[in-house]
């Protein structure tokens, strides 16, 4: 049973293979939440949306559907809400994961929608994340994101003391992350910045700028710690 479950799986991840310790009861528990994650993807079908072998968590919500693309094998956690209110859409490219209570949401104004989240091919992020698109969000192929990992590609207009913040409008500029990049755990990225390829955020860093491809970047805010040597 084992060798073919692990089959199955590795048309999603080509190198997985079971623990030698993993148990019949374990195994069983986690096919049977495959099974009811893959029958939840069907219900796209309804929709006229070709599942590709999603697999869907409990009280997964979509928003603006026609406006979401995605390749093979997406996997959604539990209480996940995605929201295509924007000019590009939301797309996701093949073996995406994304974890427990995160929050994919373009834009939530109706007089100013955003422009778009782009995610590549074998992305898995953690549980409680939230990535915003309103000024566009792309995360690169292969990358490895740990939980509450946050973007917000906007910012607040302030200049004006004898005005409300929230009167003055707002500058987006985008948010770019290479691929292969590795990304701590409660992560937060800010409007404008672009991490080059290759890099790794530590845990609780805040970036609020950009960095070349390989480097290693921790602290608040965010500073060059060392560069990853090709040796």
């Amino acid at each position: 049973m084992k060798k073919i479950i692990e089959k199955i799986v590795k048309y999603r991840n080509p190198n997985f293979k079971f623990d030698q310790n993993l148990t019949s009861f374990a195994l069983f528990q986690f096919i049977w939440i495959q099974i009811n994650s893959l029958r939840r993807g069907l219900k796209l079908l309804f929709f006229l949306k070709n599942p590709k072998g999603a697999l869907l968590g409990k009280r997964v919500f979509f928003f603006n559907l026609p406006a979401i693309h995605f390749g093979k094998f997406l996997k959604l956690g539990n209480n996940v809400y995605i929201s295509a209110l924007s000019e590009k859409g939301i797309n996701f490219g093949n073996n995406v994961g994304i974890g427990d209570f995160s929050r994919v949401i373009v834009s939530t104004s109706l007089n100013n929608i955003g422009s778009h989240i782009k995610i590549g091919n074998n992305v898995g992020i953690g549980e409680f994340a939230y990535l915003g698109g309103a000024g566009g969000l792309e995360i690169g192929d292969e990358c490895i994101i740990g939980q509450y990992l946050s973007c917000h590609p906007e910012n607040h207009i302030y200049n004006d003391i004898n005005l409300s913040i929230r009167h003055q409008g707002i500058t987006r500029k985008g948010i770019k992350i290479g691929s292969n990049c590795w990304i701590g755990s409660k992560v937060t990225i800010l409007d404008g910045v672009e991490i080059g390829e290759g890099s790794i955020i530590a845990a609780g860093a805040v970036v609020n700028k950009s960095f070349p491809a390989n480097s290693i970047i921790g602290g608040v805010p965010a500073k060059l710690l060392k560069t990853r040597d090709a040796n």
